[in-house]
């Protein structure tokens, strides 16, 4: 199989659906509930936590088989019963209508997988074994986060912050930059965690102030 392209996809608005009910259908609708999306279930029966889901219309659960006409207009479809008959005639459908599918198991019939993610606030790290061993990524993301703490999170939003007012107020592009490469390698952390916003503000000034007549 060909590498895989790494890439994050704006998610707001799109409808996703989810063929199956079970527990695997399951995570993938809880990894869908962070974002902004139309989540249609599609399954005769499903797991108490995705009936929950739908009596709070969190999720919108069509209680019947898998239809054709089901995939019309979605962004994603998860392919997740437990019949690989079915889960690859849905991904023969997505793949008629360019629509992108990931069939649960079956690497061959996937144009997409989801990841083993750290997130910490704006910033996120995907790990990816290409469908090989999402057991070895969930692995590898457990080991991480013991070393990608919230301060790192925090740091993000504060260079984001900063990187707004700079796009503002210096109209040089070369000297925009030098500016970002700098606060990034500031060695604020420690004073992230411990809350010392009075003496970040006086580290990110300091480094500001060298590029100012």
């Amino acid at each position: 199989m060909a590498s895989l392209f790494p890439i994050f996809l704006a998610m707001d608005g799109h409808r996703c659906v989810v063929i199956g009910g079970g527990q695997v259908a399951e995570r993938k609708v809880e990894n869908l509930l962070e974002y902004s999306v139309g989540i249609d279930v599609i399954s005769p029966e499903v797991t108490p936590r995705l009936q929950s889901w739908a009596e709070n219309h969190q999720v919108n659960w069509m209680a019947r088989e898998f239809q054709p006409t089901d995939v019309q207009g979605a962004f994603l479809v998860f392919a997740a019963t437990d019949d690989q008959f079915i889960n690859r005639e849905v991904a023969g459908l997505c793949k008629e209508n360019g629509i992108l599918v990931n069939a649960v198991d079956d690497p061959a019939y996937c144009d997409f997988y989801i990841p083993s993610t750290i997130r910490r606030n704006s910033l996120v790290l995907a790990i990816s074994t290409e469908g090989k061993s999402p057991a070895y990524a969930k692995r590898m993301r457990q080991q991480l986060e013991e070393v990608i703490t919230d301060s790192h999170g925090k740091f993000v939003d504060l260079l984001g912050e900063q990187r707004e007012i700079i796009k503002q107020t210096v109209p040089d592009i070369r000297t925009r930059q030098a500016i970002f490469e700098a606060l990034a390698k500031l060695d604020i952390l420690d004073l992230i965690a411990e809350g010392k916003d009075e003496q970040i503000r006086e580290r990110i000034e300091e480094c500001m102030s060298l590029w100012r007549e």
